[in-house]
């Protein structure tokens, strides 16, 4: 039990360490594409100089996204080899497209930061745009994976052996499509949020910097329009879950008891051992009509499974409930935003509107990292849902608490180096003036 503990331990920091550079990866070349295009459009030298301080950033955080992600792919087959052994002839299609894809990512990258004044201007910005598409394309292909962990199809299981095996079924399993929208719209509207707020911080402090003001600009257009798609992508997600994994949805929303016309819960803490909620706030026939689409429908609870297969009610729960609050917060957020953009855009400038950007920096990663709480311990006790166990796909060797411990230590040097490189590249940026050496930086490369 010590050891499936580490093990588990292990593959969640490394994940929740990883899924930060991915959302970051998605995300940031579009940024940087917007802010070139202007450039080459309008020749406003601001926008070549903001098109390359998002080039350094992008480029450090690829790095510490591809060796967290590496250091992922040996973790699954060292601390997990029955699940390997199993999933590997099924969901192996998808990981050799997410490797390809991540292989063109680096292609792209380079042609990106050496190509300034070496290639045509337009291929060279397609260059940019192109690490974007295959950085999406990456993360849709592990979604895929993550998906049949979730869904699984493509495969028979006949007296104990796996057979009429289908990959291209498998890969696009039902939850495959959803949770990769859901992912990729998470990933714009946390990486637009971190993004202005972060500028809207050094806005903050160099008031008269139009570099900063315009950052914030591009990096709203993504965060407002994803923050704003987002629950219309959790509403489809919600009722997929509930449909295909009854036992998830249930802890989710903490429902110990089937009943039609079920109320939705709102905050409360779970007392599992009691099977009840205190301290939440019930909406009449709500949760019916969010799963099915009917407010007297009946919504499975926890009753109608073993104990054994469920999952911890109380993580779940909480995870899912801070999800949806800073999902609720991000979207309000944003409708301020075009209110200002309508009505007084000078506001966008204002001190309380850059305080409130800067508290907003991390929330989007943070409701990320609460999404992937739900979805991986959601699953619990199951890997495989329904079909393996965590327990049965853990690897015998002992003593996991030491690879644990220093792995742990690893992400938190690159943590520290990544933030130190982030914070130099703050110090480059802060003040900078239209006119800069940041200009002349392709002529020199």
């Amino acid at each position: 039990m010590i050891d499936l503990l580490a093990a588990r331990s292990q593959m969640a920091i490394s994940l929740g360490f990883h899924i930060i550079f991915a959302c970051i990866g998605m995300a940031m070349p579009f940024f940087m594409s917007v802010a070139h295009w202007r450039w080459l459009k309008t020749g406003d030298r601001l926008y070549l100089n903001l098109t390359k301080v998002w080039m350094r950033g992008t480029a450090i955080f690829f790095a510490m996204g591809a060796v967290s992600g590496t250091v992922l792919a040996f973790e699954l087959g060292l601390l997990f080899p029955h699940f390997m052994e199993k999933a590997g002839p099924i969901i192996g299609l998808p990981f050799a497209w997410e490797g390809t894809a991540f292989f063109l990512e680096a292609i792209a990258l380079g042609l990106y930061l050496y190509g300034w004044n070496r290639i045509n201007k337009w291929v060279h910005w397609f260059a940019g745009l192109a690490m974007g598409g295959f950085g999406v394309a990456s993360s849709f292909f592990i979604i895929c994976a993550n998906g049949w962990m979730n869904s699984p199809a493509g495969f028979d299981i006949v007296d104990g052996q796996w057979i009429n095996i289908d990959p291209i079924a498998a890969m696009f399993n039902p939850a495959a499509l959803q949770q990769g929208i859901h992912m990729a719209i998470a990933a714009f509207a946390a990486t637009g949020f971190g993004v202005a707020g972060l500028h809207a911080f050094l806005l903050f402090r160099e008031r008269q910097d139009r570099l900063h003001a315009t950052a914030i600009r591009i990096a709203l257009i993504f965060g407002t329009t994803a923050a704003l798609l987002q629950p219309i992508s959790g509403d489809f997600s919600a009722k997929m879950v509930a449909q295909t994994q009854p036992e998830k949805f249930a802890a989710m929303e903490s429902h110990f008891k089937t009943a039609k016309g079920a109320g939705l819960l709102i905050g409360g803490i779970p007392l599992q051992d009691e099977r009840r909620v205190i301290l939440g706030l019930h909406i009449p026939g709500m949760l019916s009509f969010l799963a099915h689409g009917d407010f007297d429908s009946e919504v499975t609870g926890l009753d109608a499974f073993p104990e054994k297969d469920w999952p911890p009610v109380i993580v779940v729960h909480t995870a899912f409930q801070l999800m949806v609050a800073i999902g609720g917060i991000l979207v309000g957020i944003s409708l301020l935003y075009l209110l200002i953009r309508w009505k007084k855009k000078q506001l966008l400038d204002h001190p309380w509107f850059l305080i409130l950007l800067i508290a907003c920096t991390p929330l989007g990663f943070i409701a990320v990292e609460a999404g992937w709480v739900v979805t991986e311990v959601g699953r619990q006790p199951w890997v495989i849902y329904k079909i393996l166990r965590v327990a049965d796909a853990v690897t015998p060797m002992p003593g996991l608490w030491v690879p644990l411990l220093l792995f742990t230590g690893m992400y938190a040097a690159l943590t520290f180096v990544g933030a130190w490189l982030m914070a130099r590249q703050i110090k480059a940026v802060r003040g900078l003036a239209p006119e800069s050496e940041l200009e002349k930086e392709g002529e020199g490369l």
